[in-house]
């Protein structure tokens, strides 16, 4: 695998010259040692007519010793630069296929005309419940929400993460969006939610229970701009159009299914609606790639471990010959 060398804090190269900086605006240290005591040196310096000096001894540092000690600071220098290897990225191919769910909202969606487990219960808590086991069976893809009623607003943008997409479906209420139901705006808002996505594959999930208010634009125009896009709009129809109490227009959906190339479901119950979500689940999922993270070999630790052991050894050996010299001085002594 092909890597790259990084210097992640290259800046701290400036900070080369700082020693040199430092001993030239710094004053030389001054040591106090022990003197030679010469008696008489006042009547000597009455002789000679020279008065004493001040004096010091300046111990200058081998060519040897600069030498390293300028490799030591580049070492440690080079080690605060975070030095490292970054490999390429590696790409994992996935099977997915986005589902972008969009929800009708208004208020006859409050309509408790549903049957869950023998007990009545709202057109809404008929479809979320239905709605969550859907989501559970979607691992691998990735799911949008759409809520609408007089308007259309994006709940959840497309994601994997589908327990938060589960979390902000229950904070959802009826009425939320408004009273009525413009079905076109709701297309459309799906439509600009599609066009900030890479995933070629576009499935949207209409669901309502009602007819299109004609505010804005009209469903079936909004349906010939998802076909431009090639969105698959298959609409499910919420409740039996022969009740008295439904305002379903399955006209409108199904022109809508047939203009992207998709087909409309009539969901009369809970049963009827997982019949819908199981034809879904035969849509071919689409293979991607997605990157995955760079693989980085930090380096900084090798500098640092040759500083350190440049030091030591440099102060052993620096040891040793002092104290062989010493030994050669008591013998001669």
């Amino acid at each position: 695998m092909p890597e790259n060398f990084e210097l992640i804090n290259s800046w701290v190269f400036w900070l080369v010259p700082l020693p040199l900086l430092i001993f030239l605006m710094t004053p030389s240290l001054k040591i106090k040692s022990a003197s030679l005591l010469i008696p008489n040196i006042k009547k000597a310096s009455e002789y000679t007519n020279q008065r004493p000096r001040p004096s010091s001894l300046v111990k200058k540092k081998s060519v040897l010793e600069v030498f390293v000690l300028i490799l030591i600071w580049l070492l440690l220098l080079t080690s605060l630069s975070s030095p490292q290897l970054e490999g390429e990225a590696e790409l994992k191919v996935k099977n997915s296929r986005n589902f972008l769910i969009v929800a009708d909202l208004s208020f006859s969606m409050a309509q408790k005309d549903w049957k869950i487990d023998e007990k009545s219960v709202s057109r809404w808590q008929a479809v979320t419940s239905v709605m969550h086991e859907f989501i559970e069976k979607r691992e691998g893809d990735r799911i949008g929400l759409i809520l609408f009623g007089s308007s259309a607003y994006v709940q959840v943008p497309f994601t994997p993460d589908l327990s938060t997409v589960e979390i902000l479906l229950d904070e959802a209420a009826v009425g939320l969006a408004g009273q009525t139901t413009s079905i076109g705006k709701a297309i459309l808002k799906g439509v600009d939610l599609f066009a900030e996505d890479t995933i070629k594959t576009k499935v949207m999930l209409l669901l309502t229970d009602g007819v299109d208010a004609g505010i804005g634009i009209l469903p079936l125009d909004a349906a010939e701009i998802a076909k431009r896009d090639s969105i698959l709009i298959y609409t499910i129809g919420i409740g039996d159009p022969h009740s008295g109490n439904s305002d379903l227009d399955e006209k409108t959906l199904e022109d809508i299914s047939e203009i992207t190339g998709s087909q409309y479901f009539r969901a009369i119950d809970s049963e009827e609606l997982n019949q819908v979500y199981k034809e879904l689940d035969k849509l071919e999922p689409i293979e991607y790639e997605e990157m995955s993270y760079r693989p980085r070999t930090l380096l900084y630790k090798y500098p640092l471990v040759l500083a350190m052991f440049i030091f030591l050894s440099y102060s052993l050996l620096t040891s040793i010959v002092l104290f062989y010299r010493k030994q050669i001085k008591d013998r001669h002594v």
